[in-house]
This record gives C-alpha cells, structure tokens and sequence, in this order.
C-alpha cells in the first residue's frame, strides 16, 4: 500500500474541468456563481497531514471541498472562514457534490 499524499493543484483542476463537463446548463450557472480559485482550508480531524483540504466553492455558509484522502467532493458548512466545520468523507463526482449544496 503506498502512502497517502495530498493532491496537487494540477489533478485538483483537471478533476473540476472533468466534473464540469458532465454538469447540466443549470448547474454550470450555479457553478458559475459560486466557484472560487481553489484554496487550503483547514480541518481540525483529519486536514492537518495534508496542509488542509480544497475548497472549490462557496455559497452562503456552505462550501464545496475536495477530500483527497477519499477522492471525492464534498460539501461542509462553515462558521469561519478558511475553516471547515466538520470532515466529510463523501467520494462524490463535482457535480454531484453541486447538487447538495442547492
């Protein structure tokens, strides 16, 4: 088993332009209106090894963050910014991901 390692920026980016593709015209407009660049955000549980995880779009008080410990998208609310409430472990495409936070 090899050890874990965190994701780079580039096959972080290459997995948006993968989940985007497969989003329906509705989504890419929500998309449109909620993503960021990536950027680390910490996460108390399991964020640290990793320097944190990353979050791919904020809408209100919820963002939508990769975990690369599961590769997968998930969705987390948010009481500070650049700080993830709680860790989730959802293997979720992009899209899917988008629609939990509608």
């Amino acid at each position: 088993m090899e050890p874990w390692t965190p994701i780079k920026l580039d096959e972080l980016n290459s997995l948006i332009i993968k989940g985007i593709s497969k989003m329906s015209d509705t989504q890419k407009q929500i998309w449109d209106l909620i993503s960021i660049e990536p950027e680390k955000w910490t996460e108390k549980e399991f964020g640290e090894e990793g320097g944190g995880f990353w979050v791919v779009a904020i809408a209100g008080k919820k963002v939508i963050w990769y975990n690369d410990i599961e590769e997968g998208f998930n969705v987390s609310s948010y009481s500070k910014y650049s700080q993830l409430d709680a860790y989730g472990a959802e293997q979720d495409e992009l899209q899917w991901a988008l629609n939990k936070i509608k």
